[in-house]
């Protein structure tokens, strides 16, 4: 199966792909097509043959400005309570779509971060951000709730919940370095540095154990909210699990041969 969406590019190259949010002249905000097409894509990935990683990035100088003012938040004004829910959960799905894809996440954010786009960033299993790439979760400061999109499941998890609530409820822009300094971003680098060095981590986490890697990142998420006996519990199970397959058994051989593993 072959991804062909209208809304944004996407491109293979060996087992990484990459989705390049493609609306520069708009700072890469989103549409209802757009909200629609990642939805969709995150949920292909996860079972697309030959994929092994994914990098999200954006087109121009902002990776993501969150929802158009015109072609979103204009439109839905005049929308009933129906409508606006169906809007919401679209939203919602998007980043569910994201954290259930198995295939790890790396956000290249090359530029303004904010909104919904702040929350899609926060979703990436992991972020590399430019020296430009500020950051703001800005729905109070447009009369909504900063828990959007699982930003309030999210940030908490990320950064603790003192510095989550900060951000959400005052909706204010924090630079780069601050949000490396929190543990927000993973890395910063030079502007034209991003994607090179996101697409390198990309290609890392492809070569290494495909299921190994989309359990560990299933078990994040589980664990949240299970006490330590039941974590403990359903780490042993699945590492037995983990034990039979054949990865397990390559990397004993490799480390025996001296060679780098070949992970299925």
């Amino acid at each position: 199966m072959t991804l062909k969406p209208r809304s944004f590019l996407y491109e293979v190259d060996g087992a990484v792909a990459t989705i390049t949010l493609n609306r520069p002249e708009r700072l890469n905000a989103l549409t209802f097509e757009v909200y629609t097409e990642l939805r969709d894509a995150f949920r292909a990935l996860d079972t697309e043959p030959g994929c092994r990683a994914i990098v999200i990035t954006g087109a121009g100088r902002a990776f993501c400005s969150g929802g158009d003012v015109e072609d979103i938040i204009g439109a839905l004004l005049g929308r009933d309570l129906k409508a606006l829910h169906e809007f919401t959960r679209l939203t919602c799905d998007l980043i569910l779509a994201m954290r259930r894809c198995r295939r790890p996440i790396v956000g290249a954010l090359n530029g303004t971060v904010a909104g919904a786009g702040a929350v899609i960033a926060a979703a990436c299993d992991m972020r590399i951000a430019s020296e430009t790439a500020k950051i703001a979760f800005l729905f109070t400061k447009v009369g909504l709730s900063g828990a959007d999109m699982g930003a309030a499941w999210l940030l908490p998890r990320i950064v603790g919940y003192g510095l989550a609530s900060e951000m959400l409820l005052r909706g204010e822009f924090m630079d780069a370095k601050r949000a490396y300094d929190i543990g927000l971003y993973n890395r910063v680098v030079a502007q034209g540095q991003v994607l090179t060095d996101a697409r390198a981590m990309a290609e890392q986490l492809a070569r290494g154990p495909s299921m190994a890697l989309g359990v560990t990142k299933q078990a994040l998420e589980a664990e949240a909210t299970l006490d330590l006996e039941a974590a403990l519990a359903y780490e042993a199970e699945v590492q037995a699990r983990l034990m039979q397959g054949p990865n397990f058994r390559e990397a004993h051989e490799a480390f025996r041969a001296k060679r780098e593993a070949r992970f299925q």
